[in-house]
Parts: C-alpha cells; sequence; structure tokens
C-alpha cells in the first residue's frame, strides 16, 4: 500500500514538474516561428525591392 502511494505522489511530482516544462518548450517555438515569419518576409520583400530596381 505504501509502494503504491508513493509511485502515485511520484506520478503527480512528475506532471506538476512537466507542465511549465511544456508550457516552456512551446512558448519557445512559437517566438521561433514568429522570428522566422517575420525573417522570411523581410528576405521576400527585400528580394521583391531589389529585383525591381536592378531590371529598370
Amino acid at each position: 500500500m505504501g509502494r503504491i502511494l508513493l509511485i502515485i505522489a511520484a506520478v503527480i511530482a512528475a506532471l506538476i514538474l512537466i507542465g511549465p516544462l511544456v508550457g516552456l518548450v512551446f512558448t519557445l517555438l512559437k517566438w521561433a516561428l514568429i522570428i522566422g515569419v517575420v525573417g522570411l518576409g523581410v528576405m521576400l520583400v527585400k528580394n521583391a525591392f531589389g529585383r525591381s530596381h536592378s531590371e529598370s
């Protein structure tokens, strides 16, 4: 009985600790995607304006 309660307590503690870590990972992933999209947009705009100036 004591061993079962100890296992249950360990599982609950692990879930409590894993929750913020998963949140941190998803937050970092979100910011990486935002920075990537902004960088891609800047690159596309730069290529579009660079191409129009070189052709004229």
